[in-house]
């Protein structure tokens, strides 16, 4: 369910806007995009673990809030982050 550092690095690697940058918004979401997709996975065979549930909502909340952050500061990053990441239309 969690995020090895391997994974971790390369979406680092992929999604920083220079070498070791962990702090921006597109970093962030595309770790917590990984985390939810992982998540999402282990609802399909464990239908009644209310508690990563809960865990699983947090983290959604969270990747929106950054997102409507990186929508309101540059719409062209946002456009391109959600492109990248697959998670809309």
């Amino acid at each position: 369910m969690s995020i090895t550092p391997e994974d971790k690095q390369k979406l680092i690697k992929d999604y920083g806007l220079k070498d070791g940058d962990t702090g921006s918004p597109e970093v962030q979401v595309a770790i917590l995009t990984h985390r939810i997709s992982a998540l999402t996975e282990h609802f399909k065979t464990h239908k009644k673990d209310n508690h990563s549930r809960r865990g699983l909502l947090k983290l959604v909340a969270q990747r929106r809030k950054l997102l409507d952050y990186t929508r309101a500061k540059d719409e062209a990053r946002y456009k391109d982050l959600i492109q990248r990441l697959g998670i809309r239309r």
